[in-house]
């Protein structure tokens, strides 16, 4: 995957983006939609399928199981990609999702619900890595603020529709529709990708591209970060942070993966990740932001239903919907964010920005209560949410910038692998802080129902709106006082976001693309195109970069 430093090849003819480009675009963003729509919804759906399916203290992996996956599998996916090309790649990831989903519906009990989602994940991963990965082909980082901005609100759209879908499947017909309603929509992201993903596809025999593929490295890497989170999904609920099954996996599986760093720096020639795109502060930057972002967005998402469902007595569907000042602001600021990048040539103010609104937005956040008004509980998630939207397209900018464009493929997927393991810490650390928290705030006559040991938050809630009075406000008061604690815990993580603002310098972007990947001109004519240009050497090529 790496290459000497590209020579520019002028571009000639007046740049433009043809029918070919918008259709390629719209067949990424078909994708995109895909995969947030479902990640978003299930989190409203958790306490119905867990009673559904007797999951007791095992809900947490319908999350956990599909968040391991899609973790791992990122390095593999940008290597993949690399080698045999966007298009093939992109295909069988949508076709993982579509069989994940199809078992997901069909789950009978926890353990065929996790195999599921498993599977799911290996798919929702890769096409969340491959759809940054083609947007990157196809436009050069200079112009990309407004394609990051509409790429962040098809995301961010598709986030607001999961929730009350999924809440009114849960409610008023069955939460086995969320999974099954992605089929028809893999059906169509899978034939628009078939059809109009027009781009290239490097040169090479089936047998020099698999002997490219670095294994041993995906397999320490895969190794690593299941056994890490397998130590982060057990943490707080099912054992003690300080218990060894929870210490002894999350060492082992961090350790591997310090192995594996060191493995890519020294050993393979073709690495998945080569860790020179560490090796500039601003990129540094841009994916330590990315890290703290994916802890605070994802604890916002996964649990803020939380607080509409046990403390405002609000119904999945219900739940679903107040959360839609969420999603519904995160969708715009996102294109703001893009728009800002786009005419002031800088990404600064954008991350700044972001950060300051999201620690002010947690802030306010953990002032709820369980009798406060729609006013607040509103007007807070607005401020919080327009935080979390600019920095969902800003770090891109940041990680990008100083490298060379034929590292956009390896700097993306360490990009979507740093979001994807920063939102199971989140997860993580979230529950951690509700069980311990809801341990010392609920009223023993509410906890003596539970089992030792069960997770109290997605077990108790469905239970809620049937207990008496004085209990059911005290159950609900104890919610809402352990849910601020997880807002507070928020606010730290923000300061993350603030320390990566001291390693921000601001390079200029680059108007070059990788010319390896871009538009297949064969049988289209574009305004502006010109055919790719490749060095040919042993079993691959060298990319070479397109300026525009």
């Amino acid at each position: 995957m790496s290459s000497p430093e590209p020579a520019e090849v002028p571009r000639t003819g007046k740049s433009g983006r043809g029918s070919a480009f918008w259709l390629s675009f719209i067949a990424v963003l078909s994708s995109i939609f895909l995969s947030a729509m479902d990640l978003t919804g299930v989190s409203t759906i958790l306490p119905t399928v867990t009673a559904d399916l007797n999951g007791g203290d095992n809900y947490v992996w319908v999350g956990s199981a599909y968040a391991l996956a899609s973790t791992a599998i990122l390095p593999l996916t940008g290597g993949l990609a690399d080698i045999f090309g966007r298009k093939p790649v992109m295909l069988v990831a949508i076709v993982f999702f579509a069989l994940g989903s199809a078992l997901a519906g069909a789950a009978q009990n926890m353990n065929m619900m996790i195999a599921a989602r498993t599977i799911q994940g290996l798919g929702g991963g890769s096409i969340t890595n491959l759809t940054s990965i083609i947007i990157s082909d196809l436009v050069p980082l200079a112009e990309r603020g407004l394609f990051q901005g509409i790429l962040g609100l098809t995301w961010s759209l598709a986030s607001g529709m999961g929730p009350p879908i999924g809440g009114a499947l849960a409610e008023k017909a069955s939460w086995r529709w969320l999974f099954y309603i992605n089929l028809p929509i893999t059906g169509i992201a899978f034939t628009l990708v078939l059809l109009f993903l027009r781009v290239r596809t490097p040169p090479g025999t089936m047998q020099e591209k698999v002997r490219r593929v670095d294994w041993f490295g995906n397999l320490i890497i895969i190794a690593g970060t299941t056994v890490a989170v397998l130590g982060l999904t057990w943490a707080g609920g099912r054992y003690s942070w300080g218990s060894a099954h929870v210490l002894a996996p999350l060492i082992l599986g961090l350790v591997t993966i310090g192995v594996w760093v060191l493995y890519e720096l020294r050993v393979p020639p073709n690495p998945t990740i080569p860790f020179k795109i560490l090796a500039n502060r601003t990129s540094l930057a841009g994916y330590l932001g990315t890290f703290a972002h994916g802890i605070t967005s994802i604890s916002l998402i996964y649990y803020l239903p939380v607080y509409f469902q046990a403390c405002l007595g609000a119904s999945p569907i219900r739940s679903g919907v107040e959360m839609l000042a969420t999603a519904l602001v995160i969708a715009p600021f996102a294109l703001v964010c893009g728009i800002m990048v786009k005419t002031s040539k800088k990404y600064r103010p954008a991350n700044y920005l972001g950060w300051v609104l999201s620690a002010i937005g947690f802030g306010v956040l953990s002032l709820l209560k369980a009798n406060s008004p729609t006013s607040k509980w509103v007007g807070y998630q607005l401020l919080v949410s327009a935080g979390t939207g600019l920095i969902f397209s800003a770090t891109i900018f940041p990680v990008l910038a100083p490298m060379p464009v034929t590292m956009a493929a390896p700097a993306l997927a360490f990009f979507a692998f740093t979001r994807a393991f920063a939102q199971t810490w989140g997860l993580t650390i979230a529950s951690t802080i509700l069980q311990n928290q809801l341990q010392k705030n609920l009223p023993v006559a509410f906890t003596s129902q539970f089992p030792s040991g069960q997770e109290l938050a997605f077990a108790a809630i469905p239970s809620i709106n049937n207990l008496p009075e004085p209990l059911r406000d005290e159950v609900r008061a104890a919610f809402a006082k352990s849910m601020s604690i997880i807002w507070k815990s928020m606010i730290g993580i923000c300061a993350l976001g603030f320390i990566s603002l001291l390693l921000l310098q601001e390079v200029e972007m680059k108007v070059e693309k990788d010319n390896t990947f871009g538009l297949d001109h064969k049988n289209n004519s574009e305004p502006g195109s010109s055919t790719a240009s490749t060095v040919h050497g042993e079993g691959h090529s060298t990319p070479v970069a397109e300026k525009v």
